[in-house]
């Protein structure tokens, strides 16, 4: 039986993941703001479900968590790093707090999470780690800069770990989902840029209006989102990256193909940088 510590699990893909390994007989960990709504929306699940209140930004707090987890259970086996907040606007329209608080969640709340579980599973020799990133940890749009420039960092944090904790036995994944139908777009995840500045309308404008357009008809079906995470958590030697959709996956190519022939265009000036006779070190 696998032990799940799953963070904002109270909707999306946290409640699904959390539903979904209940289902298959494991037990879970479900940590959101208000643990009451885990209860609620996942009854009847007795002991094998432990609902604990955690704001991931508190560090004390995400440690007492950790510890209420090992003592009901007595291990944990993976840990989904799923809590997440949205923010479109662009650049210059966000202030310093209302960047500040997407980072403090996105990226600053998972190092804190990661911090408190991690201890765990290198005395266990084992574990498993899936970082809830995005398509736009990987590209970026406009209006969309602050939030993709978090889950940039969740890919670099990420890419990091999974070369110091394999060593250890520990696994890392990213999951990059693309548009899923999920509560992301309504108001509760997705704020918005207070200020508006009207040169921007066609760029950061547009992504407002898509998100307000979009919102619970994305294609993305995150009961089928949730089964390939539980999958791959499963799975002997786990990739470094899941894409889940196809806009992630055709944003992933296209950019990758973008990349490649930009750095084949400019190779030549590239290359010259360099002193002359000099070996490179990688």
């Amino acid at each position: 039986m696998t032990t799940w510590f799953i963070t904002g699990a109270s909707r999306g893909f946290g409640l699904e993941i959390a539903r979904q390994a209940l289902d298959r007989g494991d037990s879970v960990v479900a940590t959101a703001r208000d643990p009451r709504a885990v209860e609620q929306a996942l009854p009847g699940y007795g002991e094998r479900l432990l609902a604990i209140a955690l704001d991931v930004t508190d560090q004390a707090r995400a440690w007492q968590a950790t510890e209420e987890a090992v003592r009901r259970f007595g291990r944990i086996d993976v840990l989904v790093n799923n809590a997440g907040r949205g923010l479109v606007g662009a650049v210059e329209e966000v202030s310093e707090a209302e960047a500040r608080a997407v980072f403090d969640t996105n990226v600053f709340g998972l190092m804190a999470v990661s911090r408190a579980v991690l201890p765990v599973m290198r005395a266990q020799g084992s574990g498993r780690v899936l970082n809830l990133s995005s398509i736009g940890g990987f590209v970026s749009w406009a209006g969309w800069g602050v939030y993709c420039s978090t889950k940039f960092a969740v890919e670099g944090l990420s890419e990091a770990m999974r070369l110091e904790l394999a060593p250890l036995g520990v696994h890392v994944t990213l999951v990059e989902p693309g548009p899923f139908r999920t509560d992301f777009l309504d108001g509760s995840s997705l704020h918005r840029a207070e200020s508006v500045i009207g040169d921007y309308a066609a760029s950061s404008g547009a992504s407002r209006d898509w998100a307000d357009d979009t919102n619970h008809t994305q294609e993305g079906d995150p009961v089928k989102a949730a089964a390939a995470i539980l999958r791959i958590a499963g799975v002997e030697q786990p990739p470094a990256r899941l894409p889940l959709g196809t806009v992630a996956v055709t944003g992933i190519e296209a950019k990758l193909a973008e990349v490649a022939a930009e750095v084949a265009q400019w190779r030549e000036l590239a290359l010259s940088t360099e002193f002359a006779g000099a070996t490179p070190t990688l």
